[in-house]
């Protein structure tokens, strides 16, 4: 993740203005070379709707969990892969929708996603499971039936020598 800005006072922010974040698939058929200008386009079309950059993250070759199919020119493009990228940015809210429908005419994305969030980092961190199913069972202590029986080690030893011969 990159901060855009080194002081978060020079973004200005009026009544109208949010913090929003694009996460957006491009087609895998870009180059490797072309991949930058692609990103840059694409920050310069948020700059002249008005909007600031605060976060963004250069798109990565993934694979799609299924294929998405985007149709181009009357023809139907099938992709298994994707470059997948992200910006976090601030604009006046009467812009979104123009810059939904630009990207929407824009043949580079496959899809495309505009969320409202906070200026802040929201990167998820790794959660553990919480709960009755993840928790060790409870060994009863006095009042139980059961009668601890001794370890015989010659015994295991004679099973396991028996188990590993067949």
């Amino acid at each position: 993740m990159k901060p855009m800005q080194e002081n978060e006072n020079e973004i200005e922010m009026d009544a109208n203005h949010r913090v929003y974040e694009l996460g957006y698939l491009l087609v895998p058929t870009i180059s490797e070379e072309n991949l930058p200008a692609t990103f840059g386009n694409l920050k310069e079309l948020i700059s002249s709707l008005g909007g600031v950059a605060i976060y963004d993250e250069m798109p990565k070759m993934i694979p799609l969990a299924y294929s998405m199919v985007k149709v181009v020119s009357n023809v139907r493009n099938k992709f298994n892969t994707a470059y997948f990228g992200w910006t976090k940015f601030t604009m006046d809210s009467d812009k979104i929708t123009e810059l939904k429908k630009k990207l929407d005419l824009d043949p580079n994305f496959i899809r495309f996603l505009i969320l409202k969030t906070v200026k802040e980092n929201t990167i998820a961190t790794k959660r553990f499971p919480r709960g009755e199913i993840h928790r060790k069972p409870r060994t009863e202590k006095s009042g139980s039936n059961e009668t601890a029986v001794p370890i015989n080690k010659e015994e295991i030893d004679k099973e396991i020598d028996a188990l590993v011969i067949n």
